[in-house]
């Protein structure tokens, strides 16, 4: 199974058991996110990675330099804990960590959401790598891929108790555009996978292709 397969299946599974006006919500926000141009500013293959120095979910301060000085790194970006499509890329990416550990690379997963949620977003995964929070989106406006939530997807949020304002600690509304890299020991983005479609995600095994290729 797929990660894609596998986001099929909860989107399909998701229109079943929430009310029919919070689908119309949630499409009509996707509607908006295609619509916009989201991709063409990120960063991409070939670019220098910006450093960054941030929380992890325990606290601890973490750089892509010290990372990289360890080996390439596979920096990925989420939107948080209430998308049950980063769940899923999380979870996998998780379940194939000792075979992007066996490539000498090390996985950093970032998202916007305060270190709270973080940990919760850690434990609730059982995640054995980095968990960073990048507050005000700082380092993903660094990266191309910050962006204002859609209004219809702010509001399912507040709705279900979860307003980007409490999980964010901030009242931007910035997310990421969930996008996964393979950064090379020259601090290099040999590899990029960018998609605004939040229901589309990086395979593992185009993440350990990639990481095969680097020199």
């Amino acid at each position: 199974m797929t990660i894609q397969i596998d986001a099929e299946n909860i989107w399909t599974d998701l229109q079943k058991h929430i009310p029919a006006e919070v689908v119309d919500g949630l499409n009509i926000g996707w509607a908006e996110i295609m619509e916009r141009n989201l991709a063409e500013p990120c960063l991409k293959m070939g670019d220098k990675a910006p450093d960054f120095a941030l929380p992890s979910a325990t606290g601890k301060i973490v750089t892509l330099a010290d990372q990289l000085a360890r080996g390439p790194v596979v920096l990925t970006f989420y939107r948080g804990i209430w998308c049950p499509f980063c769940n899923l890329a999380l979870q996998t990416y998780q379940r194939n960590l000792d075979k992007i550990k066996a490539k000498g690379a090390s996985l950093v997963a970032i998202s916007p959401q305060t270190p709270d949620h973080s940990i919760s977003m850690k434990e609730k995964n059982a995640l054995e790598y980095e968990v960073l929070s990048d507050a005000g989106s700082k380092v993903a406006v660094k990266y191309g891929m910050a962006f204002t939530a859609p209004e219809s997807h702010q509001q399912i949020l507040t709705q279900f108790g979860m307003p980007l304002s409490k999980v964010n600690g901030d009242e931007s509304g910035l997310i990421p555009v969930p996008a996964t890299y393979v950064v090379g020991r020259n601090g290099v983005i040999a590899w990029a996978h960018i998609d605004p479609n939040y229901r589309n995600r990086s395979e593992v095994e185009d993440i350990l292709a990639a990481l095969d290729k680097l020199v």
